[in-house]
């Protein structure tokens, strides 16, 4: 299966460019879109040598109050944040070209790089925010060191959810515990094809989970029926019917270190449009399949219509009433 790269490449591409030594400053005027609509602009208001980078995500309100603004402001404490962000974006970077020294040529690809996830920065907010409250949990009550088959715990029940409404009608929830992260997703599929492909992708984590990598978190696939850490934040809704909530159990081996808990937060951010993209690529597959099959049953039957020659078709032409004539 193809992994989505968490980066956005034209974003990495175009500072890249601009970082080089032999950069021509050009004027910039570029709207970037994601997989999840998350839109990027990349611009150059004032000067050549001055590019403003901005971004805008729907759930940014739910990111604000989980604590972006002060994670983004420690990320990118080498740049300009603006306070007032370009009109009609969410938060916005000024680079300028003539002032920044990188030192290195590994600061510069980390700046880059860094740049380039500014998507992904952006997510970690909340996750981050649960990771600690599960340690302040752990330390509290440290879980069972028997529990290693990942068994439902009935502890700390009435934490907090983090919710996140990354897209509409779909969410994001995250809730710590002290021996577990349990992300949620919950995704609408109106398509009943798309639910088979799901039950049998989703499947596939499980089976994947059993046979060789015990490492991996736990996913569980309920369709229609919320799981019970998110029951009570469920409103009936018009798409019910076609909600599907897919659910991952972190666990401590997944939060370890400061390594493990970004390299968590990359995939896991992506998991939605890594999902949705595998099911499209599956459909278009199996339409590929098919029409290559009808085009080989097509190259049968012409290969058995039978050819007639010219004394043949003369000799099989009849009057209406069944007579044989030959046309001269």
């Amino acid at each position: 299966m193809l992994q989505l790269e968490p980066q956005n490449l034209l974003i990495q591409e175009a500072f890249g460019a601009a970082f080089s030594e032999d950069y021509q400053p050009i004027t910039l005027d570029r709207i970037i879109t994601d997989f999840d609509f998350t839109t990027y602009h990349i611009s150059t208001p004032e000067s050549k040598t001055k590019i403003l980078l901005s971004i805008n995500i729907k759930c940014w309100p739910d990111l604000v109050e989980h604590g972006v603004l002060a994670l983004l402001a420690e990320k990118y404490a080498g740049f300009q944040i603006l306070d007032q962000p370009e009109p009609g974006w969410d938060f916005s970077i000024y680079v300028d070209l003539e002032t920044t020294n990188f030192g290195s040529e590994e600061a510069k690809s980390e700046a880059i790089e860094n740049l380039s996830l500014l998507k992904r920065n952006c997510f970690a907010a909340p996750f981050l925010k649960a990771f600690a409250r599960y340690e302040e949990l752990s330390a509290q009550q440290p879980p069972d060191p028997n529990n290693i088959y990942g068994e439902d715990s009935t502890n700390n029940s009435n934490e907090k959810v983090l919710q996140i409404h990354y897209r509409d009608a779909e969410s994001i929830f995250v809730k710590p515990s002290n021996d577990r992260v349990t992300v949620i997703f919950s995704t609408i599929f109106k398509d009943e094809q798309d639910k088979v492909f799901s039950k049998v992708f989703l499947q596939e984590f499980s089976d994947a989970r059993k046979r060789s990598i015990q490492t991996a978190p736990q996913v569980i696939n309920s369709h229609k029926e919320p799981p019970l850490e998110i029951r009570h934040l469920i409103r009936e809704t018009a798409n019910a019917k076609d909600t599907s909530y897919i659910t991952f159990v972190l666990f401590p081996r997944h939060l370890s270190t400061d390594d493990a808990k970004w390299n968590t937060i990359t995939h896991i951010e992506l998991f939605r449009s890594y999902f949705h993209y595998h099911i499209k690529i599956v459909k278009c597959y199996l339409h590929q399949r098919m029409r290559y099959r009808v085009s080989g049953f097509m190259k049968v039957l012409n290969r058995a219509r039978r050819e007639h020659d010219d004394e043949e078709l003369k000799a099989e032409r009849k009057t209406a009433s069944g007579r044989r004539f030959e046309v001269r």
